[in-house]
């Protein structure tokens, strides 16, 4: 009987080792680290800075003064707690620390602020960071606005025109992240508020992005005022779901019109149940806005019982967005 054991036990090894030998053999790309400045960027370290470096980012903008050659930042690990409006007239990047820019939760620096709207006297001047920039990209850097509930507080305000933010997280609670104008492009990165925590009127694409509500509300407040204007925000190929620690079943709307012709697209994303059946909730008096899905999944994709829905037939393209250009100002190898 042993011996007959012994033969069973070989053919099976056998067999699965020719099963194994046929089957495909995949390299899979590993996402790199990035712990050290690229060439030619300033450098920002809070703790040990050392000789031609900068302890905050604002100190390292204010260095960047009135050129416009392209320039870029490095900052190392580190909460650098500033209120930043950056304008400058070239093309910049700021790079994060990170051992793995290919995903969000690897991130070490943080930018952050604790005030609202009513103490710093309006939106845009309530942000950690306040982009006015064109030409802008980050890669690795988290945005946060620490106030909380009770009044509008942003992280990170974007209002200038071919913005790239890659592997970014934005912290808040109500109106985390200001996609105010001009084309914008969000890949991988990390979203999380509970009250029109993305809004603004932006031309704005959300990319294999994770939207996670710390709170019930709706997730998108667009603020797109006419007809004629053609931005839309597309959250293509994400998650929408409870920031960590949070039940929120049916508690999450994907959004309201901040203005009359507010529009937005879902498509291609898992939806679940934190999503309200109705989808959609109202805040503009007598709005007419374009919401929409499209080949969604999840516990909170089925739209049988959505308001204020329009029909799509087919997801948007990054060309219907922006134009056939697009991939000369965004980062395509991300």
């Amino acid at each position: 009987m042993k011996s007959l054991s012994l033969i069973a036990y070989a053919c099976t090894w056998l067999l699965q080792t020719q099963v194994a030998s046929s089957l495909p053999t995949y390299n899979l790309e590993k996402r790199t680290a990035r712990t050290s400045p690229p060439s030619g960027c300033l450098v920002v370290r809070g703790s040990g800075t050392g000789a031609g470096e900068y302890s905050t980012l604002s100190a390292a903008v204010t260095a960047l003064g009135s050129s416009s050659a392209a320039a870029c930042i490095f900052i190392y690990s580190g909460t650098y707690t500033e209120a930043i409006r950056i304008a400058y007239g070239g093309a910049l990047t700021l790079y994060g620390y990170t051992t793995d820019y290919g995903e969000q939760k690897y991130n070490t620096v943080t930018i952050t602020r604790n005030e609202s709207s009513a103490e710093a006297g309006d939106l845009d001047d309530s942000s950690a960071v306040n982009v006015v920039s064109s030409n802008f990209r980050a890669y690795n850097i988290n945005f946060s606005n620490t106030y909380g509930q009770g009044a509008q507080a942003v992280a990170l305000t974007a209002n200038g025109d071919q913005q790239g933010y890659y592997a970014c997280g934005f912290y808040g609670y109500q109106d985390t992240l200001y996609a105010k104008a001009g084309k914008q492009y969000y890949s991988n990165c990390y979203v999380e508020g509970a009250v029109d925590f993305i809004f603004g009127a932006a031309a704005a694409w959300f990319g294999e992005c994770t939207i996670a509500s710390n709170g019930g509300g709706a997730i998108t407040a667009n603020s797109r005022s006419s007809t004629t204007d053609t931005t839309w925000y597309v959250i293509d190929s994400s998650r929408i779901t409870a920031a960590s620690g949070y039940s929120l079943s049916e508690k999450v709307y994907l959004g309201r019109p901040w203005r009359q012709y507010a529009r937005v697209i879902f498509q291609n994303s898992d939806l679940t149940d934190v999503v309200n059946p109705a989808g959609w909730t109202t805040l503009y008096a007598g709005a007419t806005p374009i919401f929409e899905e499209y080949g969604n999944t999840g516990d909170g994709s089925n739209t049988s019982d959505r308001v204020e829905e329009t029909t799509a037939t087919a997801a948007v393209t990054k060309t219907q967005l922006w134009d056939d250009t697009w991939a000369d100002w965004i980062d395509t190898t991300w």
